[in-house]
């Protein structure tokens, strides 16, 4: 079931003239076809007037609010069947709630409309710090988005000017850091640790501005891209820790034929080895976490035997699989140390689990998804047109179309 999870600041849904484009846009993109729940901020709709403004613009829709913390119901969350969406905590600063989707587990979602004044944000980083505390979302799916009227670092300024980081900075970023959440688009949208385990294809894109001067934010949990081409090989170092691996480069390098004298040749002798190292890690290394837990699942059970009968055979099986186990550690850190391009760890004090988190987070940033101009759009797989641009890095609109244009 594919779901999406929005926030925009329109800036005042008040006024009758918004809700018709408000209506447009919330089905121009079928957002209507699939399981959506969105935050809208900054409404300017008193509560008397909720249910009347909201039963006319979303008819089957179901909405609550924080108005019994701030009269302008600052944040006002929006859904549709079969999420079933339960009120946890709320206040003039943000409104978290938890999510339920037929079969699939709890998704805790808070939306932040932050106040200008730093003094009350700072109220807002300990509420988040105690929400995190209180509903134990360490090991909960967590997303939490909205407009935090903060940046993160200075490249998100538009002047310039601003060309360092300041304590305000730093207190979000020491807040986000405690709550273990990464930021997937520019602190539009950040997730934990288990948001990304749980959902790996989640993109955050920005949408056009339409009918406020704010862009909408929209996460898809569940993006998967069509596939196209083949992989560029990527040579993992691990291969060189095998026994053989100096042997078999050196057969397949005289097989693949005499001296190379020019460039062409090299790459065509590269490129016929490729197909030694790939067998070289098929049969030793592949599916390298599952070896390693069998391996250990294994070596639990032989632990056992020596205390029943210690005999020097079932010792030396002992080591034996104690030796191949450790092996296949180290071998499954430098895979993910590799993966998560992290060079500030040494291997060999068996981060492998923080190596892979960072796998995670990286293959969870906002790519380049499509292209889209005036004169044609691309087709996924099944031939549905398909257009989302999300952003990567932090360069400006000009300098992404001097990329692309050249």
């Amino acid at each position: 079931m594919s779901v999406k999870l929005f926030f925009w600041n329109v800036r005042g849904l008040n006024n009758p003239d918004k809700h018709k484009p408000f209506v447009d846009w919330l089905f121009s993109t079928h957002l209507d076809t699939t399981t959506l729940l969105g935050a809208l901020l900054e409404t300017h709709i008193k509560e008397p007037f909720l249910n009347p403004i909201l039963t006319k613009i979303c008819p089957g829709w179901k909405f609550l609010s924080n108005h019994l913390s701030d009269p302008d119901g600052r944040i006002i969350l929006i859904w549709k069947d079969p999420l079933d969406v339960k009120l946890l905590t709320q206040s003039r600063q943000c409104l978290t709630c938890s999510i339920s989707i037929p079969n699939q587990a709890l998704i805790y979602y808070t939306a932040i409309y932050a106040s200008n004044e730093s003094d009350e944000r700072v109220g807002l980083w300990n509420e988040l710090l105690q929400t995190h505390s209180a509903l134990d979302l360490e090991s909960k799916t967590w997303v939490v988005g909205g407009d935090l009227n903060q940046i993160l670092f200075p490249f998100e300024h538009s002047s310039p000017a601003v060309d360092h980081s300041d304590n305000l900075m730093y207190q979000v970023q020491d807040c986000l850091l405690q709550m273990d959440l990464f930021d997937l688009q520019t602190g539009s949208v950040t997730v934990n640790n288990n948001t990304l385990y749980s959902f790996p294809h989640a993109v955050a894109s920005f949408l056009p501005l339409d009918l406020s001067d704010l862009t909408p934010c929209l996460l898809n949990l569940a993006l998967f891209l069509p596939k196209s081409g083949t992989y560029p090989y990527k040579f993992q170092n691990y291969l060189t820790t095998h026994p053989g691996f100096a042997q078999s480069i050196q057969d397949a390098w005289i097989h693949a034929g005499s001296t190379c004298q020019t460039l062409a040749q090299l790459c065509w002798k590269l490129k016929q080895i490729k197909s030694d190292l790939k067998k070289i890690n098929r049969e030793n290394y592949s599916k390298i976490r599952e070896r390693v837990i069998e391996t250990h699942t294994l070596l639990q059970c032989v632990q056992v035997q020596p205390l029943q009968d210690p005999s020097a055979e079932n010792f030396q099986a002992e080591r034996d699989l104690h030796q191949k186990w450790n092996f296949l550690r180290e071998i499954e850190e430098m895979f993910f140390r590799q993966k998560s391009r992290i060079n500030w760890l040494r291997e060999g004090d068996l981060n492998t689990m923080f190596f892979h988190r960072i796998c995670q987070a990286r293959a969870s940033f906002p790519q380049c998804v499509g292209c889209m101009d005036n004169r044609s759009c691309g087709n996924d797989i099944n031939g549905n047109g398909f257009w989302e641009l999300t952003l990567s890095t932090s360069r400006s609109s000009n300098e992404l179309k001097e990329a692309f244009t050249g």
